[in-house]
């Protein structure tokens, strides 16, 4: 099939893979010559309804450690979904080398064309060249990565005990929002070279380890075999690096308490939650990329004859669900979509460079009617995170469009106020006020290690800087902080202080339970 006009890649809703490939080997070619994507190689996989509810269910990889919270989302989600209380996602795409794209077995041909085209090359193109992707994950060893992880689990659990290791596990999951490190102070793992470190650890301690003096000394320091000491550290507050925003980080290293293999299990969840960290912040950017790449390549295939009137409605339909926004009034609203809010931004960057207005120009004058939206594109999509993306791109053309507004919640009024709305005057406003529910440092408690006792008790002081009155949710603290007194293995109080005047506005604490 050599691609050209007229000749249809597929006319029935049934696929097989010589259909696929096809289809695929068309959509390479417009996303690479006419969108200009560069991305890694693809290896697409089908898989069945039941495998697609077990990737959801251990947080979309292809390759997991087991854990008893998997197994209850995997069982809450299938019921859900046989009793038609939810849909499942048309795919699920992995950021590695190569990508892997999961695409359910049951999708039409349609709906398989369109996923090839969202996933393959809109997320796989992004997730290759956006800067955060590239500053914070490993795509080349995530995937031999998850296989160490999960074997490794495995034996902790044969040689310690399922109940040693769950709760570990339980309070290192507990913490996977603040095991990651949000500015490059430390090197970016090499996943690649996780497993050679601790094998190569494995076999120095099987040459040190001496079974007669560990067995008939008192005493005796020469470590048992479990492959994954950590080196020597000094307790003293100096060497500490506090204050300490990765609270993971901090336990696997100084913890008094944590036996080698737990510090490694910790070490496991830390590796994970940082591979997700840009995820976390490009949300927006991500599918809104991915969305507009499969809009384009859809409508391009169209155009040239290479599918036909049919499968154009059923795509059309289909993105229609994939983009709709319910209005502010409306019972299913939940917030703006960002695939919507995504695709809306990206086809209102790409009109301003070629079709720009007055006030186009003197909002975005360096890209407004440049004449190249591809381009403009795959540079924003490089170079930006969701909430600097908005801050800059967000068009007064746009906002009047989206008929954004924004309200003052003041707990000391009764009532909202609306405080900007689509005009001059609120535009800046608006901009800002969206911006700042992407931004990390708005979005997520700022809880920090600030002291250690060590002279005293060996107790550990978290730091919660309380942003706009909100406090932490008590009970959720509670169990955290319970957590993380169990890794440490003495006490551990938790404060809420004034983010202007410092002031102590509450305190949790909490012993280890054993």
């Amino acid at each position: 099939m050599d691609g050209g006009i007229g000749k249809l890649l597929f006319d029935r809703p049934d696929w097989d893979f010589t259909i696929l490939k096809r289809t695929f080997d068309a959509i390479e070619r417009i996303a690479r010559e006419d969108l200009g994507l560069d991305p890694y190689p693809n290896q697409i996989e089908v898989i069945t309804t039941e495998q697609m509810l077990d990737a959801y269910s251990s947080i979309g990889l292809p390759l997991m450690y087991q854990h008893w919270s998997f197994g209850k989302r995997f069982a809450v989600e299938d019921k859900l979904y046989k009793k038609g209380a939810m849909g499942l996602a048309y795919e699920i795409v992995i950021n590695s080398n190569p990508c892997i794209s999961y695409m359910l077995e049951e999708n039409s041909m349609t709906m398989q064309a369109t996923v090839m085209a969202h996933a393959a090359f809109g997320h796989n193109h992004f997730f290759r060249h956006n800067y955060l992707f590239k500053q914070w994950t490993d795509a080349e060893g995530i995937l031999d990565y998850l296989e160490f992880a999960k074997a490794y689990v495995a034996r902790c659990e044969e040689r310690h005990g399922l109940d040693a290791v769950e709760a570990v596990m339980d309070a290192a999951h507990a913490l996977m929002d603040f095991g990651v490190d949000r500015y490059q102070r430390r090197a970016r793992p090499s996943l690649k070279k996780e497993q050679a470190r601790v094998a190569e650890r494995r076999e120095q301690h099987l040459a040190d380890y001496n079974d007669l003096w560990a067995r008939t000394v008192p005493g005796g320091t020469t470590p048992a075999p479990d492959g994954d000491a950590h080196e020597e550290h000094d307790p003293r507050a100096a060497r500490l690096g506090l204050p300490e925003e990765n609270l993971l980080y901090f336990l696997e290293k100084f913890s008094p308490r944590l036996k080698n293999w737990q510090r490694e299990i910790l070490r496991i969840v830390r590796n994970v939650s940082q591979y997700f960290y840009p995820q976390r912040l490009t949300k927006v950017m991500n599918e809104g990329c991915a969305t507009f790449v499969h809009h384009t390549i859809m409508n391009k295939l169209y155009e040239r004859g290479l599918i036909d009137q049919g499968a154009m409605l059923e795509f059309i339909a289909s993105h229609a669900a994939v983009v709709f926004q319910p209005e502010f009034d409306d019972r299913r609203f939940g917030g703006l979509n960002p695939y919507y809010l995504g695709f809306e931004m990206m086809t209102d960057i790409a009109r301003m460079c070629t079709e720009p207005t007055e006030e186009d120009r003197a909002f975005l004058p360096e890209f407004a009617g440049n004449g190249d939206p591809l381009g403009t594109l795959r540079k924003v999509w490089a170079e930006y995170r969701d909430d600097s993306f908005i801050l800059q791109f967000l068009s007064p053309a746009l906002i009047r469009k989206l008929r954004l507004f924004r309200l003052d919640d003041d707990p000391d009024r009764p009532e909202f106020l609306v405080d900007a709305i689509h005009n001059d005057r609120g535009y800046a406003k608006l901009r800002k006020a969206l911006a700042n529910q992407f931004d990390p440092g708005t979005r997520e408690p700022d809880i920090q290690v600030t002291d250690v006792n060590f002279a005293g008790d060996r107790s550990l002081v978290l730091t919660h800087t309380v942003r706009n009155a909100i406090p932490l949710v008590e009970a959720d603290a509670r169990a955290v902080v319970q957590h993380i007194s169990d890794l440490w293995g003495h006490r551990v109080e938790l404060v809420g202080t004034d983010s202007e005047g410092g002031a102590r506005l509450y305190a949790y604490d909490a012993t280890p339970r054993t």
